[in-house]
């Protein structure tokens, strides 16, 4: 039998721990239902006693404090509420050295969405491949700069460490593990009873730009104004830095150092954004579209287009459209 250890950590996500929860038992209870030995035994680990008082009651399910948790072969971390990052991984400091000791004991470990900070914060991601939420990845990056971080994965895997994308990816990294741990038939009937499609690689689809203005540089929150304004005239980056009192280089480097990304690749995304909001809201042409992003070349945004989304312009429009799908024909 397999020990999971599933940490209740503070400010995690009920969704994230339910998702969890129900694979596995549902998994268990197929094994029961073919009179054969279950798979799984889950202990929810507690951060301290202390802590007991604050955290959901989980009903039937038993709950141990870390210094009781037994080994676990696998340590589970569930996403976090959005919030405070740094005060997250403060809250729960406690389950860093534990998780390493496992680790080194041989366990393997797994993160779902954002639950990859904590997970990161032990080191044990360092020089290793890594997923989160696709809108918590610029804040990973600039938090842990040593990790591999990838994007637009669904999941990770090396060296006995796991994380998994935003939301719905956590199936993704829950059938992998059943797997693992049970066989290809058992992941099969998993998949087909949560109805979740098993060969989805990418969640980059799934992404918005949300770009940081919270940064301490007025003057490039001001060039971070203008292009939200006005990118669809702009000829080009340089368009933006008239009447800057910094010399391109230096604002080049301030900018990236502010946004976590180049002056260009901001524009870019900015265009992007807004060209997926019309394919979402409208029924234009992917030519309308276009020119309307401020692009004038259809292969080049094409080729923008698919690789900032995972999808060509018209499959994301037939994925994100909703109700519009029906009537829509198919474009260019």
């Amino acid at each position: 039998m397999t020990n999971l250890a599933l940490l209740l950590t503070y400010n995690h996500r009920l969704i994230s721990t339910a998702a969890i929860l129900d694979v596995f038992e549902s998994v268990n209870s197929m094994y029961a239902a073919g009179q054969q030995p279950t798979c799984f035994n889950i202990q929810l680990v507690l951060p301290d006693q202390e802590g007991v008082d604050i955290l959901p009651h989980y009903g039937r399910y038993s709950t141990v404090p870390l210094k009781d948790a037994v080994k676990a072969d696998v340590v589970l971390i569930p996403a976090f509420i959005a919030g405070d990052v740094d005060m997250a991984i403060t809250a729960n400091n406690t389950f860093i050295p534990w998780i390493r000791q496992q680790h080194h004991a041989g366990a393997e470990i797994a993160s779902f969405c954002t639950g990859a900070f904590l997970l990161a914060a032990t080191g044990l991601l360092d020089g290793k491949p890594a997923t989160t939420h696709m809108n918590a990845c610029p804040a990973f990056a600039g938090h842990f700069p040593d990790v591999l971080l990838q994007p637009d994965k669904v999941l990770t895997a090396a060296s006995g460490i796991y994380t998994s994308g935003g939301a719905t990816s956590t199936f993704h990294l829950l059938l992998y593990l059943v797997e693992k741990y049970c066989g290809q038939d058992m992941a099969v009937k998993a998949a087909k009873l949560f109805a979740i499609d098993m060969d989805r690689d990418t969640q980059s689809y799934f992404g918005m730009f949300l770009p940081d203005k919270k940064h301490a540089d007025p003057l490039i929150t001001e060039v971070q104004q203008r292009m939200e304004a006005q990118f669809r005239e702009a000829r080009n980056v340089e368009s933006f830095m008239e009447n800057i009192p910094a010399s391109r280089r230096n604002f080049v480097r301030r900018f990236k150092q502010a946004t976590g990304i180049t002056p260009i690749e901001y524009l870019q995304k900015t265009r992007i954004e807004a060209a997926k909001k019309m394919l979402e809201q409208t029924g234009n042409s992917i030519l309308a579209v276009m020119l309307d992003c401020g692009y004038n070349d259809i292969k080049a945004f094409r080729k923008v287009f698919r690789k900032e989304v995972g999808l060509t312009p018209t499959e994301y429009r037939f994925k994100f459209a909703g109700s519009r799908n029906a009537s829509l024909q198919m474009e260019m």
